[in-house]
């Protein structure tokens, strides 16, 4: 297991000084720059500025220049929130995005695996249409469609639910994750329903019918472990893809996020906010990839041994 984990973490450093460089290039190739929208600035000053910030300095030597910083752990100043690191602003919007992320996440799992196992235990049937069915509209609906949608029914037509903030009422919470966590559920859904039916044509599960045991036992207790396989190996995906999805969640909900901070940014076009989150993201995508790599090899022996056979 060790030497599986070293393989992935040496695979990922690569792949982490490519996003960096690609970043880098493609926010300084942007038109304008962090200065540029300033009201009424004399040449001089924004000549200062730039000085300030080493932004008249060639390209190459500003690349070099930040992977040194970035080396030491420093992910610069912040062009528009002046007195403050990127560093700090991270540390500030990264536990609300956190929470809700945690809390889509568990909508995903809850719905996606819920339908997924109702599917599987009657194929072709009502249980098996109705579920895949909707969660094929799932899948076919985008989150920024979603959730106006939900904010019409719930919380404009009912007023059960608040459509915006992010407070300390669990109501603030819910159309939020609701949004974010379904359309991940769907694909839980179809994965789970896929891998529970392979499982259940296994000779095992028919010896463990052939002696009587009841069919919750059946299935949650033998049958679920190997069914979920396909969902595991999709929670690395499914939660970069939830902190992605963060972005226009909480911009639609006025949540005060990282993803907030992120496409102010890129609007501001503050260069090392927008590099610094990036970076951020990355890191945490690949840390997740990792960790549902492992809890799959786990879940299956059978593929490290691979593994090792292929190294």
């Amino acid at each position: 297991m060790f030497e599986f984990v070293l393989k992935r973490v040496l695979q990922a450093i690569p792949v982490l000084w490519i996003v960096i460089t690609v970043a880098f290039l493609f926010v300084h190739a942007a038109p304008g720059g962090p200065f540029s929208q300033e009201r009424a600035v004399p040449p001089e000053v924004l000549k200062a500025l730039n000085e300030r910030y080493k932004l008249d300095q060639p390209l190459l030597i500003q690349y070099s220049d930040y992977l040194r910083n970035l080396a030491r752990g420093d992910l610069g100043p912040s062009f528009k929130y002046p007195g403050r690191t990127v560093s700090e602003i991270i540390l500030a919007g990264m536990p609300v995005t956190f929470e809700l992320g945690f809390y889509a996440l568990l909508v995903a799992l809850a719905v996606g695996i819920g339908a997924g196992i109702l599917a599987a235990t009657r194929p072709n049937t009502m249980r098996d249409y109705l579920p895949m069915s909707l969660a094929m509209v799932g899948i076919c609906l985008p989150t920024y469609v979603l959730g106006p949608l939900l904010v019409l029914f719930f919380g404009i037509r009912l007023e059960w639910l608040p459509v915006s903030g992010w407070g300390y009422l669990p109501g603030d919470k819910i159309l939020p994750s609701m949004t974010l966590g379904l359309a991940y559920a769907a694909y839980v859904a179809r994965l789970c329903r896929g891998g529970m039916l392979e499982i259940l044509s296994q000779d095992f599960i028919r010896t463990a019918r052939a002696k009587g045991l009841p069919e919750t036992t059946v299935i949650y207790k033998h049958a679920l472990r190997g069914g979920l396989q396909p969902v595991v190996s999709f929670l690395g995906p499914a939660l970069a893809g939830l902190l992605g999805g963060s972005f226009v969640i909480e911009t639609l909900f006025q949540i005060p996020g990282l993803g907030r901070y992120y496409v102010q940014a890129a609007f501001n076009r503050d260069y090392t906010l927008v590099l610094g989150t990036t970076i951020f993201f990355s890191t945490l995508i690949l840390v997740f990839n990792l960790l549902a790599d492992i809890a799959t090899v786990w879940l299956n022996p059978r593929l490290r041994q691979e593994d090792g056979a292929r190294a």
